[in-house]
């Protein structure tokens, strides 16, 4: 199957989009990026290398095993040859990946009009859509003009938690600032929120105190509701990427 991959030109988070990236290759899916100007893409460097990271660079940067494969991912010709979000067409593709990130490189990509458009698109025709991270955000802020209201406003969904944020900024604030807060007053959960119909449609799971693994995913956490599947963080990623298999078979 073909899959829609949209991203900022600079900041989007190396484990939620390279570890689906390479579970989707290797099942034998097609994965198709998209950046604002048709021009390569670029993770997080924080993420990467744990630049400024001080003593929690271990516990804050992502994974080896993450770091390896966006490496990879960034010699593949598809990462190199990303189309423009203004060409991008629903009919062209099976399903949508919505991958997350925090640093205020993200914007571009959670207030793009285009991409908000893209995802109302997926809803109507029933396509799956898988968003992690920061990237419900995205989709809760696709409103659907019929309803006026977010494609995922009657679903149930997760998120990267209010605790996860604020713990990561307080950890760091002395030294990054608000890195770690995409939007200072708002945070991912609080948004996501916002959106739905009822708040109880939240699912927060279970405390993720470790990230999953490839061969332990039972450690992460994923809400499916019909064609869209959520999750929380780079903790879940594997999770997340074996439930979107499961989907798309």
């Amino acid at each position: 199957m073909r899959i829609l991959v949209p991203l900022p030109a600079y900041g989007f988070d190396p484990s939620e989009t390279a570890i689906p990236w390479k579970v989707l290759l290797k099942h034998g899916h097609e994965v198709v990026f998209a950046t604002p100007q048709g021009m390569i893409a670029a993770a997080d460097r924080r993420m990467v290398y744990g630049t400024g990271l001080g003593i929690l660079k271990k516990l804050l940067k992502a994974r080896e095993d993450a770091v390896a494969a966006y490496h990879e991912m960034e010699q593949s010709p598809e990462f190199m040859h990303p189309i423009k979000y203004n060409a991008i067409r629903e009919e062209d593709f099976d399903a949508l990946l919505l991958p997350g990130g925090h640093d205020k490189g993200i914007k571009e990509y959670l207030e793009s009009p285009v991409l908000q458009q893209t995802v109302v698109d997926f809803f109507k025709v029933k396509k799956i859509v898988a968003a992690i991270c920061h990237g419900v955000v995205l989709a809760a802020r696709s409103i659907d003009p019929a309803t006026k209201e977010s494609v995922i406003h009657q679903y149930k969904t997760t998120a990267l938690l209010r605790a996860q944020e604020l713990t990561a900024y307080n950890m760091t604030r002395f030294w990054l600032k608000d890195y770690y807060l995409t939007y200072p007053r708002n945070t991912v959960q609080d948004q996501v929120m916002a959106a739905l119909e009822d708040k109880r449609n939240f699912i927060p799971g279970p405390k993720p105190l470790f990230r999953d693994r490839i061969n332990n995913i039972v450690r992460g956490f994923a809400v499916r509701d019909r064609n869209y599947l959520s999750a929380r963080w780079p903790g879940d990623a594997y999770r997340f990427s074996a439930e979107f298999l499961k989907m798309l078979a």
